[in-house]
């Protein structure tokens, strides 16, 4: 494809001029498996049934994947979960857990939040991530028929006044075409968007597009290329998955910042972890951090600095435990 071939070599140029030549992988962190919504028809959590559990990660689990992220150097992508899976209170008090753990502010991605849940997490968030997912309206109801997009405009209007960061989420291959890149672009000039989490479509079992395939790596390189030139310094994150490793140099090369969707932890230093720095040096980026070489972690010490009970410090520890002996398998 031609177009695309100039499309990238101008987007290299443009990365060039406002980034350094490095990438990183960042980690999204999940806490629940609920979703108080649940219809978006591309999503895993619309095939589960509502049995009025909220099923949510526990804390040490959080902060011992949070502890592993620190000492391996990958980025917070953004802190998330289902819709509603937690209180006002709740998610306030998991925020300022994890700002013991990392020591900084996060990126959270929960919905639509309004200013009085905005006032009371800034002091441990550095913006919000609005999860847009197509920008096509007609497309964005039918695929997203309990999640309107007005609430989020509402929620970033709002994040910009509290002069906190805005981000959001696109996913390819929804059934968007490519004239829809004037829809985004508006969109994240009218939001002023400072991040944007560019995925490919994982077609989930059970879902309308479970025979659908997922779009191509020059797809995905040309909404990544186009939106570099817009936007030159707007941090642009490329979501692959175990089956899309060998995409990366291209979606690099077309001006992503970062690599994230990976499932890091459980496949740690095998083949694709490996072929994921391959790729990265393959387009003459610096590889931040590492998905391959586990550095001695000191657990005593981290479970002295973490600010918990404890009761709570033992439960960490014995999480941290159990992920480093998941990492340490392909070792």
């Amino acid at each position: 494809m031609k177009e695309l071939k100039n499309l990238i070599i101008k987007a290299q140029e443009i990365y060039k001029k406002n980034f350094p030549l490095t990438t990183n992988f960042e980690r999204a962190i999940f806490f629940s498996w609920y979703c108080a919504t649940r219809d978006c028809t591309f999503c895993y959590m619309s095939t589960q049934k509502n049995e009025g559990k909220i099923a949510r990660r526990t804390q040490e689990s959080i902060l011992a994947e949070l502890i592993i992220c620190k000492k391996l150097k990958w980025d917070i992508g953004f802190l998330s979960g289902g819709h509603k899976a937690y209180t006002t209170i709740g998610f306030l008090d998991l925020l300022k857990s994890i700002n013991k753990v990392i020591n900084q502010k996060i990126w959270i991605n929960i919905g639509p939040l309004n200013e009085k849940e905005l006032k009371l997490y800034k002091p441990y968030i550095k913006g919000v991530v609005a999860s847009i997912e197509t920008i096509n309206p007609k497309l964005h109801d039918k695929v997203c028929p309990s999640k309107p997009i007005k609430p989020f405009e509402s929620m970033l209007t709002t994040a910009k006044r509290l002069k906190l960061k805005r981000a959001i989420t696109i996913i390819l291959g929804l059934g968007e075409s490519l004239h829809d890149f004037n829809l985004l672009k508006c969109f994240i000039e009218k939001y002023n968007i400072e991040k944007i989490h560019i995925y490919a479509l994982n077609p989930q079992k059970g879902t309308m597009f479970e025979n659908t395939k997922s779009p191509t790596a020059e797809y995905q390189a040309y909404w990544i290329a186009k939106t570099r030139i817009a936007f030159p310094k707007i941090d642009i994150q490329c979501g692959i998955w175990t089956d899309k490793i060998e995409r990366v140099s291209l979606l690099l090369q077309a001006g992503a910042n970062s690599i994230s969707k990976f499932p890091a932890i459980r496949y740690f230093n095998s083949k694709q972890a490996k072929e994921i720095e391959k790729q990265s040096r393959k387009a003459k980026r610096k590889f931040i951090g590492s998905l391959t070489k586990l550095p001695s972690i000191d657990i005593d010490d981290e479970m002295n600095k973490l600010k918990v009970s404890k009761k709570n410090k033992l439960k960490v520890k014995q999480k941290l435990f159990q992920y480093l002996r998941t990492m340490k398998k392909n070792s």
